[in-house]
Order: structure tokens, then sequence, then C-alpha cells
């Protein structure tokens, strides 16, 4: 990659339009990019990085890379803030520009509005000799460089703008910040989520081994509740090796008691069956002899109650003959019954219609009033045509009132619609502005949306930093206490160590014997052995306090380790969040919640808005066509007016004469036909009545006949004579039972065997029946203990069956959780064959580190004039995992030691090795796209006269690579060994650029 020129108008302190042509600043392979503090140095390679992807380097954010905190503060209201790069990479000549977000006032009105982010990429066509376009797509245009430089925005802002205070604290850093940078800037996240998958393969096939050893187990524990204290289950847990062959011998054993036991109940059982078949037939007996010796005795006492009620019985015989004569009677008295019921109603109906009549007809007979009604329905045919008349007449009258109805209601929504229509102008005005306010909300959402996630992070990175901050001063004091504890525990131990050798003489003479020779002297006498004083120390208080003092020295040591921890945390915490108080980064963050949701709410009008203004509009056009329809309907309605007043006219006329006296020609009708019923009503009513009057005399003459020839002196007799259906049920039902009974007593005294019952002893049934529940109840038992025992055998099958498959299934899966636990293990770093405890991802990072010191100490003998050389070491720290230690050889010495221990001018140049090395690797990484142009930031105002020659020849040394490099420092003495220079000018109207020595 070779940056050609550089744009900037309205950036960061640029207020202006700004130029940088990188090819004259390149020619001489060496240039300097100087100016004073705040003058806006570091926003040069801002906006170089902005130009590729769309955001400044992470620790200069503030809120958003592309938000419009990026636009000078001294340009003018309606310059655009814009960045255009001019570049060749992998081959191709490429200009992008990109406009963030601009703030500007409106054309029309007063206020401003937000103009969105905008971003064009261009390609030189050398064959055309012309630029053409790519894309205007922001995402498209980043993924782009992202792909043809191979980089992240992260790994360019370490690579190509080498910022020495990282790589100044990657030197002191511990393995884990350094397998934090690495990892990013080499992306071994692959690698992490290998380790990942693998701990979760492992957690996955070891919970569906002890899933699949709970329910062999559950399977054994219902097979103990069946087969009882004939199993014991084995004292292991899931997961345990052995617990399935356990289960499947306990399971064998179990099914063999069980089917013993079984063979025990059926003997059981066919005992108990044979003793219930004895005393069942020995009951049926004794109850059949009790219930013929019962049913003697009942007939005894039945036929005894036949002869006290004889008497009556002979009465009901005689009673029930008189009612079968008087049943002949029955048909004439029904029928002469209903005669007169008939005549009855007839003479009533006839005095009611003739009730009312006019008094001129009340005494006419039947020819009479039907005469009557025949000519009121000769005149009332005659009013047909009048009614009809009259009925139109009352239509036209409804159909003049509904026009006149249409008439103001027309009238209406003519003076609505104008009405309407005058307010038009000003609705939509209205409506329109409403529209447009939500639009510009909905702008401003958006761009506030993208400002949130990155305070966010800045707020979480602040709460952590004053999190950490107490943190820190709580794991120092942990660390200092237990130094000093573990000092304490040393001392106390060298203490008991020189009490025991002041007394060891004691010791020795506790193992001396008369005769056997001293292990000291060789001696066989032992005159004056040494005793042991009181308080003596043993070997075993001795030993006891060196394990306290080598406990105390390891807690001190992770307590030194969490105390570098939190440090290292701290720091980037406070790289991320900065130096702004957390309160402030709240109250921003929650004033920029404040202006988002303010603007989403603004904004959600704008689909109301547009609704209302399109159905406004319709509204609109209806109320133009309904003014142009009820003017229409209004001239119509003048014409059918005039034809309804003739036509009135003529109806009234003839109905004057069809009337008569009466009010109307309804009127008139209706007292004609109500004439004609009553009189026709009467005329049937007397006929009718004349007719009953013969039928009931003709009824009663053949009822004295019928009662004469039954034998009954009068009709009255017969009628009393006669039962109703009730009484002849109920007296028919009494002479049935009484035959019934009789026959049914003769039968049951005329039976032998109840004859032959009655002459034996009195049964006793109770006690046979006490004898068969006895054996009835053993039966059950038996059967019941019979039936738990082929259960129990069958449910012990069916679960061995069952646990054997579970055996089965569970083989492989045991195999397969042994080969992900040793792979899950070896890869974590926590396997016994991984002997230096390396995790996978922190293997891979090694590699890359080993790659980058290579690389680093090429440059770095040349800047210590062969002093000093950096190696990797995978050796572990403390009680850490191995991997990412780096060290420094000091040729001076001929040691290693770690590169914390280097000093501030020789942190600089091992860093600048190190950046230029990991730039050369990084390179290689990502695919080997050329780094034409470098970026060096601060740093050089640490070195003496010499070393800064040595660290300049060794930059200048890269144009052998065709590179060219910008060095950015405010240090006077570069001004004169660095011809090429970029000046950075501060003013009070912004800052600007001077291009010097090209």
């Amino acid at each position: 990659m070779r940056l050609h020129r550089l744009d900037i108008t309205a950036f960061g302190p640029f207020g202006g339009s700004q130029s940088v042509d990188f090819d004259a600043l390149s020619a001489a392979g060496l240039f300097l990019l100087h100016g004073p503090t705040g003058a806006g140095k570091t926003s040069v390679l801002d906006a170089v990085c902005y130009a590729l992807y769309g955001a400044v380097p992470g620790a200069r954010q503030s809120g958003s890379g592309q938000g419009m905190n990026l636009r000078s503060d001294h340009a003018e209201p309606r310059t655009r803030t814009e960045v255009r790069l001019d570049l060749t990479v992998a081959g191709r000549r490429l200009e992008v520009t990109r406009q963030p977000p601009w703030e500007r006032p409106k054309l029309r009105g007063k206020g401003t509005t937000v103009d969105k982010a905008q971003t064009w990429l261009r390609e030189y066509d050398g064959a055309a000799g012309a630029w053409k376009d790519l894309s205007r797509s922001h995402q498209e245009i980043g993924a782009e460089f992202e792909q043809l430089l191979g980089m992240s925005r992260e790994q360019f802002c370490q690579v190509v703008l080498l910022p020495q205070g990282d790589f100044a604290r990657f030197l002191r850093a511990d393995a884990e910040a350094r397998g934090r940078l690495l990892g990013r800037l080499f992306d071994t996240q692959r690698f992490a989520d290998v380790e990942k998958r693998l701990a979760e393969r492992r957690r996955a096939t070891e919970a569906r081994v002890r899933e699949g050893d709970a329910a062999l187990l559950a399977d054994a524990h219902r097979m103990q509740q069946e087969a009882g204290d004939a199993m014991e289950l084995p004292e292991l847990a899931p997961g345990d090796p052995g617990l399935a062959d356990a289960v499947l011998e306990a399971a064998a054993v179990a099914r063999v008691t069980a089917r013993e036991r079984l063979t025990v109940a059926h003997c059981r059982l066919a005992a108990a069956e044979s003793a219930h078949a004895a005393t069942r037939r020995a009951l049926e007996d004794v109850r059949e002899l009790a219930r013929l010796q019962s049913r003697f005795a009942g007939a005894r006492q039945r036929a005894e109650r036949l002869q006290e009620r004889a008497g009556d019985h002979h009465e009901d015989r005689q009673r029930m003959e008189r009612a079968r004569k008087a049943e002949a009677v029955a048909p004439a008295l029904e029928l002469r019954e209903a005669a007169e019921e008939e005549h009855r109603r007839a003479a009533r109906a006839e005095a009611r219609a003739r009730g009312m009549l006019p008094d001129s007809h009340t005494d006419a007979g039947v020819g009479g009033l039907s005469s009557a009604a025949r000519r009121a329905a000769e005149e009332l045919g005659g009013l047909d045509a009048a009614r009809r008349a009259e009925r139109r007449l009352t239509g036209l009258a409804e159909e003049r009132s509904a026009l006149d109805r249409q008439d103001r209601a027309d009238e209406d929504v003519l003076r609505e619609a104008e009405t309407w229509l005058a307010e038009w102008d000003t609705t939509r005005a209205a409506l329109q502005s409403r529209v447009d306010s939500a639009q510009e909300a909905a702008t401003r959402a958006e761009q506030l949306a993208v400002r949130r996630d990155p305070m966010r992070g800045r707020l979480d990175a602040a709460r952590t930093r004053d999190r950490l901050a107490a943190d820190l001063e709580e794991a120092q004091q942990r660390a200092d206490a237990s130094g000093q504890r573990a000092l304490d525990a040393r001392a106390h131990w060298l203490d008991l160590k020189e009490q025991r050798l002041n007394g060891i003489a004691a010791e020795l003479a506790a193992h001396l014997t008369d005769g056997e020779p001293c292990a000291v002297c060789g001696a066989t006498e032992h005159p004056a052995p040494a005793r042991k004083v009181a308080g003596h120390v043993d070997r075993e208080t001795e030993d006891r306090a060196h394990r306290a003092w080598q406990q105390a020295e390891t807690r001190h040591t992770e307590d030194d380790q969490r105390l570098s921890a939190v440090r290292e945390a701290l720091a980037a915490a406070t790289a991320e969040a900065g130096d702004t108080p957390t309160a402030q980064l709240e109250e921003a963050a929650a004033e920029l919640e404040r202006e988002y949701a303010r603007a989403r709410r603004d904004a959600s009008a704008l689909h109301a808005a547009h609704e209302e203004l399109r159905r406004t509009e319709q509204e609109r056009e209806q109320r133009l066509t309904d003014r142009q329809q009820a003017a229409v309907r209004a001239a119509s309605r003048l014409t059918r007016r005039d034809a309804l007043e003739r036509e009135q006219a003529q109806l009234e006329a003839e109905l004057t004469k069809a009337r008569g006296t009466s009010g109307s020609v309804a009127a008139r009708a209706a007292q004609l036909e109500r004439q004609v019923t009553l009189l026709t009503e009467a005329a049937d009513a007397a006929r009718t009545a004349e007719d009953s009057a013969q039928r009931l005399k003709d009824a009663d003459a053949r009822l004295a006949d019928v009662a004469y020839r039954a034998g009954f002196d009068t009709p009255q007799a017969a009628a009393d004579a006669l039962l109703d259906p009730a009484a002849h049920r109920e007296l028919q039902h009494r002479l049935d039972t009484w035959q019934t009974e009789e026959a049914a007593v003769r039968a049951v005294l005329a039976e032998a065997d109840t004859a032959h019952a009655a002459q034996q002893p009195p049964a006793e049934p109770a006690t046979a029946e006490h004898a068969a529940a006895t054996a009835e109840r053993r039966l059950r038992e038996a059967a019941s203990a019979r039936d738990a025992a082929a259960r129990c055998c069958t449910e012990l099958d069916r679960l061995s069956a069952r646990a054997t498959e579970a055996v089965r299934r569970l083989a492989p899966l045991r195999e397969e959780y042994d080969r992900v636990a040793r792979l899950a293990a070896l890869t974590a770093g926590t396997s016994a064959d991984n002997e230096r405890r390396m995790r996978l991802e922190s293997y891979v990072l090694a590699a890359r580190l080993e790659q980058v010191a290579a690389a680093a100490t090429a440059r770095l003998q040349r800047m210590s004039s062969g002093r000093y050389t950096l190696v990797h070491s995978d050796d572990r720290t403390g009680r850490g995992r191995s991997g990412l230690g780096l060290h420094v050889v000091d040729a001076w010495t001929g040691r290693e030691r770690d590169t914390a221990t280097l000093s501030g001018g020789e942190t600089f140049f091992a860093s600048l090795a190190l950046a230029l090395g990991l730039a050369d690797v990084v390179t290689d990484e990502a695919g080997g796209v050329r780094l034409d142009t470098l970026f060096i930031d601060e740093g050089f105002g640490s070195l003496d006269d010499q070393t800064l020659d040595e660290v300049l020849d060794v930059l200048d040394s890269l144009r052998e690579r065709d590179r060219s490099v910008g060095i950015v420092s405010h240090v006077p003495d570069l001004r004169r060994r660095v011809h090429a220079q970029l000046e950075v000018v501060k003013g009070r109207s912004g800052s600007a650029l001077r291009q010097r020595g090209v």
C-alpha cells in the first residue's frame, strides 16, 4: 500500500481545506510530521484511517468513528467536512472520499438539518486514462479495503500507524495481556473456538453419560423396589466406572430369587383353591335347605291371609259383572253428552252473534240475515278502485315529503363542502409541515443511533476503571499482608530450625542402646547421654513450620499475580475510557439516550402524518364530487315535483265522489267490511243452533232404548254401574292378584322337596358362610401373592432388558467421552500430557510471537549496536501457563532478563523494533500485501544523540524494501536530521499544513 495524496476539509483542527502530497514526501524515504502540541499531527493519521475504514483509531474515538464530532469547530457553517485519499493497493490505483454526517443550516427558513454520511470510491483506468466510479455504499467500501489490505482497522492502526506507547506496555505486560493483543492482530479466535467447542462437547458428552447412568440407576432402584430385600444396589454414582456391570449382576440375582418365590406362590394357591371349593359346596347345600324351609313357612302364612279376605273377593266379582253389562250402554251415554254439549255451545254462539247486530236485524231469521250480508258485500266491491286511488294519493304525499328531505340534505352537503374547501390550503400546509418535521426527526434518530454503542462501551469501560481502581488498592493491601505473613512464617521456621539444631544431641541420644556403637563417635558405652529439655523442637514441628512458610509464600505469589492482573486490566480500561469522570460520561450517555428517545418519538409520527395527508387529499376529492352530484340531483327534483302536483289534483277530485259522508274511502270500506262479517257470522250461528237441537233429541231416544235392552230400568242406573278406567283397572287387579296368589300357594304346598325340607331340623347358614369367607380370604391372599410374584418377575425381566440395552447404548458414548475429554484437557492445558500447560490458542500465538521476536531482533541489534536480542520463552511463570514469555538477552553481560527491566530509552527502541517486526509478520500473515508507507508516533525524545542516529539509520534502511517512513514527533533535533518535513501550524482560525524540503 502506497499513499499518494490526502485532501482534508473541515476535519479535526483543520478549519479549511488542506492537502498532503505523499509522493513528494516519500521520495526522500524518511519524512518528519511535526508541530506544536495540539496542532493536529495525529489528526493527519486519523484522516488516513477514517478514509480507509470510516472510523478513526480506537483510542481516539469519541462517541462514533464517523459521527459529527469529526467536524472542525473552526469550519464555516456551510462548509462540509470531507476526507479524500488517493492510494495504490494490491496494484490498483483507488480514490476514496468520505463525508461524515453534517448538521447544516436549512436552505429555507431558520434552524438546522442533518445530511447523511456520504462515501465514494473510484478507480483509475490506465487504459482509458480516466477515473471510473465503483461504489457509494459505506459498508461495501469498508469491506473492500479490509479485503484488499488483509487487515482490520485495529490491525492497520497497529501495523501502519505504529503507536509506541502500546508496544512499551506490550514489553512490560504479562502473558495474558500479550495474548489479548496478539489475538486481535493475528485473529486466533478460531483456535479459541476450537478449545471452546471441545470443552462444550466434553460437557455435553459427560452430561449424556451421567444422564444415561442416572437412567440406569433409576431402573436399578425400580428393580430394587420390585425385588425388595432380594437385591442390593451398588454404592456407585452416575459416571463412576463399573456401574453398569454392578447393576446387571445385581439384577441377575434379583431375577433368580423372584422366580423361586413365584414357584412357592403357585403351590400355596393350588392348596387354597381346593379348600375354597369344598367350603363353597357345603355353603350352597345349607343355603338351599334354609331356602326350602323358609318357602314352605311362607306359603302356609299366605294361605291363611287368603282365607281371611274371601268375603271381599266375592263382592268384587259381583261389581265387575254389573260394570261389564253397563259397558254396552256407554256409547249411547257418550253420544247424548256430546250432543248436549254441542247444543249449548251453538246457543251461546248464536246469542253472542245476534248481540253485535243493529236492532233492525236482531230478530231476523237465517234467510233474512243471509240476504242482508249479500247486499253489503255488493256495495263493498264497488269501492276497490276508490281505495286504490286513496292509497296512491298517500304515496304522492310521502314522495313529495321525501323530495323535501332530499332538498334539505343536499343543501347541507353543499354548505358543508363549501366550508371545508375554503380551509383546504391552510389544512394542507399544516399537514405538510408535520410530515417534514417527522422526516427530520427520523434522520436525526439515525445519526444518534450510530453514536449510542460507542458511548455505552466507553461508559462500561469507565465503570470498570472505577471498580478496578478500588480493587487495585484492595489487591495491594492483600499482597502486602501476604508478603508480611510469608516473612513472619520464614522467620518462625528459621527460629524453630535453630532450636532443633541446638537440641539435636538429645534427639540423637534417644536412639542410643548400651553395647551398640554411637552413630556419631562409634563408642559402645554411653555414660552421659543428652536429655531433652522443656520446649524441645522435634523434626515434625520444624517440618510443619516449613510447610506453613511455603504455603504463605505461595499465597503471596498468587496475590502478586492478582495485583499484576488488576493493574493490567485497569490500564486497559483507562486507555479505553480516558480520564473523563464516570459521572460525566453517564450524564453524556443519558443525554444521548434522551435525545435519541425524543428523535424516535418525533419520528414515529411520520407514517401517521403521511396517512393523514393522504386521507385529507382523498376527502377533498370526495367533497368536490359530492358538491357536483348534489347540484345535479336538485335540478332533477324540480321536474318530478311538478308531475306529482298534477297527479294529486286529479286523484282528489275522484275521491270526493267516492267517500260520501265518511271521512275517507278506507273508512267507508272498513264500515261495510265489518257489516258483512257480522251478518255472515250471525246467519251461520243461527243455522248451527237449529242443527244441534235436532241431534240432541235423537240422542235421548236412542239412549233410553239401549239401557232397557241391557237390563237397566233407567239410563241413570246404567250410568251409575259404569266404572272409570282407573277404578276398572284397580278392581281387575284385585281379582287377578287373588287368583294368582291362590294358585301360587297351592303349587308351593304341593312341592315334594319343600315338604321334605320342612320336616328337617332348622338350617344354620351363618356357620357355613363364616367357613366359606375364611377359605375365600385365604384364596385371595394366595392369588395376590402369586400375582405379585408374577408381576415382580415380569417387571424385573423388563427392567433388566432395558438396563442391558441401556448399557449397550452407553458403551460407544463412554468411549466418545473419554476421547473428547482427553482432547479438551490437552487443548485447554490442563492435561498431564501437556507438560507446559499451554492452551491451543497460546501455542499458536507463541509461534507468532517467536516470528515477531526474530523479525524485531534484526533491527534491535542494529539500534543497540549489537547489544540486545529479543527471544521468545515458553517457560512457565509461577503457577500460570506458559507460551507467551518475552525476554531480552544482553550481550554485555551474557544474561537473559525480562523486557520489563529495560530503561526508558531502551524500552523505546526495543518497542520500535518490536513494532517494525510485528508489521512485517502481520503483513505476511495478511497475504503478502506490501506496506510502502509507515508512520511512527512519538517516543524519540527519550534517546541520546548516538542512539537516535542508530535508530534513524534503521528507519532509513527501510528504503531498501522501497518503503517510506513518517516520523510523528516534536523533537527539535529531528528537524535538522530529517529534511523532508510536513509541518502542522496552529492558529486561531484552525491548523494548516506545510511541506518543506520536497
